[in-house]
């Protein structure tokens, strides 16, 4: 047993007991602050990104993936609103729907230099318009990698969220992601907040921390997802992480969990039961999505990793 398994088991019953209160308390109180609606059915839904298909066409891609049972398309940002056309006519009759769409938008939002915010937050509307058209979960976006210069932690919280104690002066205009939740919401969709492990960010690195800018927001434009990757790293309790997001929750990444490959290829590393009991306590709707590379020949691990997802999913 790992350390990692060891807390893991310990923390699962503390996990469960809080698990129950929240959905005891948000079944009694529907659209409670904790994020949570009264408990229901989850559902899975396997997606993939468009390059961790093998084929040498959109639609070898998609005749895999449905053959595989795999549901979802999570497509890039970049030149979306270009493809929007081409994507409807290749999903039409299919199966297969648009899952998430990731990144793509230039800049990054809390960027010390105010120019690059705003080209940020004007691509990302580009972006988000192009996702509504598509019928899209949300745009998944990271506030800033560690490479990128940014505003000081606490100046660029109050300038995405707004939110500050009462005692202190509030900003004047609206916080930027509720003006960018306003346009996601318009056009039926959302901004997915993504955490990353240490070594790719700081600002935003744990799912609880995610839901706590939804929470402060609670705006219907703004959720959060979670990355079996980077949580690997940063969770103490995939299960816990996931119950603390509740319904702001509408996207899951998922790969191997040392190297990540494709789920399985790395042997018994890749549980992700505990997190699927999360998914199930939460009622969880929305897709869970292949994002990594393959050790493997991908119409061979690809199909095993879909077979891996469904029999742990029945096991949560």
């Amino acid at each position: 047993m790992t350390r990692r398994d060891l807390l893991a088991g310990a923390a699962a019953a503390g996990a469960w007991a809080v698990g129950s209160m929240v959905q005891s308390a948000s079944a009694a109180e529907p659209g409670s602050p904790a994020g949570h609606s009264p408990r229901r059915q989850a559902v899975l839904k396997i997606s993939a990104q468009e390059g961790v298909i093998p084929g040498e066409s959109l639609a070898e891609k998609l005749d895999r993936m449905e053959a595989w049972g795999i549901e979802g398309l999570e497509v890039g940002g970049r030149g979306l609103p270009a493809r929007v056309d081409e994507l409807r006519k290749a999903l039409q009759g299919r199966n297969v729907k648009i899952s998430a769409i990731c990144a793509g938008f230039e800049g990054w939002l809390i960027a010390s230099d105010p120019q690059v915010r705003e080209k940020a937050f004007n691509s990302m509307k580009e972006i988000l318009t192009a996702a509504g058209a598509l019928g899209s979960t949300g745009l998944i976006i990271v506030p800033a990698f560690n490479h990128q210069e940014s505003l000081p932690h606490r100046e660029a919280r109050v300038l995405l969220t707004g939110f500050q104690r009462a005692d202190k002066p509030r900003p004047e205009e609206p916080p930027l992601l509720a003006r960018l939740g306003d346009h996601a919401a318009a056009c039926g969709t959302r901004i997915l907040l993504e955490p990353l492990n240490r070594e790719e960010c700081y600002f935003l690195r744990t799912v609880a921390d995610g839901a706590s800018m939804c929470r402060d927001l609670n705006h219907p434009g703004i959720a959060v997802m979670g990355d079996f990757w980077h949580m690997t790293w940063e969770e103490t309790n995939d299960m816990g992480a996931f119950l603390s997001a509740g319904d702001w929750l509408h996207h899951v990444h998922i790969a191997s969990r040392r190297t990540r490959n494709t789920p399985g290829e790395d042997g018994e590393a890749d549980n992700y039961v505990l997190g699927f009991k999360g998914l199930k306590a939460i009622g969880y709707q929305d897709y869970i999505s292949f994002e990594c590379g393959a050790k493997g020949d991908r119409e061979v691990v690809v199909p095993a990793a879909v077979k891996l997802i469904r029999d742990q999913w029945a096991q949560a």
